[in-house]
């Protein structure tokens, strides 16, 4: 059984996002988290081995909820590897506003898209292509990223 993540919630049970199954080990010998959810069949010491784990302490989450900080990788995640013009598997990061007309790398200017429609695209504005984007491109939260597993 070969578990790659574990499910972390804050000691008042908010989820948080998800840890290495590794990092939740540490966690429960360092007693900072205890086990809520395990698989029965197998132990880590005098620990069941976690599904979900718990703080013991309670950890003030705010900072989760600022603007998280932009990147091409974020763009991809945010948008679910999902085009958004098209809805196939996503590669490329594309400007509403072309950078050579003076688009920038902002979250609201950038959607993801499969390298197909971000050709077809090229340098045009997505209505000169006459492509309709799918969903409207927002400005996520750290949280958000989080639950996609970006932190």
């Amino acid at each position: 059984m070969a578990a790659t993540s574990v499910a972390l919630l804050n000691a008042s049970y908010e989820p948080l996002g998800r840890v290495t199954f590794q990092h939740a080990v540490r966690m429960l010998f360092r007693q900072v988290a205890i086990v809520e959810e395990a698989h029965d069949d197998r132990m880590i010491g005098p620990h069941p081995w976690p599904r979900v784990i718990r703080l013991v302490r309670y950890i003030r989450m705010q900072w989760m909820y600022r603007p998280a900080a932009y990147s091409r990788e974020s763009v991809l995640r945010r948008d679910g590897h999902r085009c958004a013009y098209c809805g196939r598997h996503a590669s490329t990061v594309d400007h509403l506003l072309p950078s050579s007309r003076g688009g920038q790398w902002t979250w609201l200017n950038t959607v993801a898209a499969c390298r197909l429609c971000n050709g077809r695209k090229a340098n045009r504005t997505p209505a000169e292509a006459a492509m309709v984007l799918r969903f409207e491109p927002y400005v996520p939260t750290r949280a958000q990223l989080a639950a996609l597993g970006l932190f």
